[in-house]
């Protein structure tokens, strides 16, 4: 193969998606990174805006950035075209998108809740592997395609008042494990990162839904001792796509500051 590692990033315009790209992006891959872009009526906390990912582009030659909601097949599928067009081929794709609800027992969560959790955290990494994984496998032989979903602590213990959406990151552990014995023997890995408390919007959400007055009560169970920073766990993700993690597939790294030891 000639040329730079190709790698499509969902989620990409801030918090760990935007670390991934750029930290993909200074080791030599060229980078689709796929945002939304846009607030959404059910998600009570403001998302990133298109500023954020025109940054991303601006910034690295290699950048093209999209607006694509995971939800929306479609404009996966062209974020992925888009990468075969302009670089070649696929090798990486990288599930960051996902939103967090909740702020009550499981009980009292409402479809919608559920609704767009599911639609947002689970089928959107399933929309990604529909569009992604047959382009990794256009990749001649021998491959090192790599598949990688952000699932979350949530995704290995029950959270307070978060249900729903540790269900939700439990489903995008096991969607990853399935995936890679579907990929077996093929050169492409699929595999899941799990991070903890990251400083991030989302963890920000998260202590408003405790009233927390700031983020770093909930890293007090990392061993840690404070949250990660966004660019740590890209450090993890950006390893989890290099062929140097061939022996890691249908399995978690938990880049979790030590919460689930």
């Amino acid at each position: 193969m000639t040329g730079p590692r190709v790698a499509v990033v969902t989620g990409a315009a801030r918090g760990i998606g935007a670390a991934t790209v750029r930290r993909l992006a200074r080791e030599g891959w060229a980078v689709v990174a796929a945002d939304r872009c846009e607030d959404d009526p059910d998600v009570p906390y403001p998302l990133a805006g298109p500023e954020q990912l025109e940054a991303l582009g601006r910034e690295f030659p290699l950048v093209r950035t999209v607006r694509a909601d995971v939800r929306d097949p479609d404009a996966l599928a062209a974020a992925v075209q888009a990468a075969e067009r302009e670089f070649g081929g696929l090798d990486a794709a990288v599930a960051a998108a996902a939103v967090m609800l909740g702020g009550g027992p499981v009980w009292e969560q409402t479809d919608a809740q559920w609704r767009t959790l599911l639609d947002v955290d689970v089928l959107g990494v399933a929309h990604l592997a529909r569009a992604a994984v047959p382009a990794l496998l256009r990749r001649p032989r021998p491959r090192t395609g790599r598949f990688v979903a952000l699932a979350s602590a949530a995704a290995h213990r029950g959270l307070w008042r978060l249900g729903a959406y540790c269900a939700a990151k439990h489903a995008v552990v096991g969607l990853v494990r399935g995936l890679a014995c579907d990929l077996r023997d093929t050169g492409v890995n699929a595999l899941a990162v799990s991070p903890g408390s990251t400083r991030t919007d989302m963890l920000r959400a998260t202590a408003g839904l405790y009233e927390l007055p700031d983020v770093d009560k909930l890293a007090e169970q990392q061993l840690t001792g404070r949250p990660l920073e966004p660019e740590e766990v890209a450090a993890v993700v950006t390893w989890a796509c290099s062929a140097d993690s061939f022996a890691v597939t249908g399995s978690v790294l938990h880049a979790d500051g030590g919460f689930t030891a």
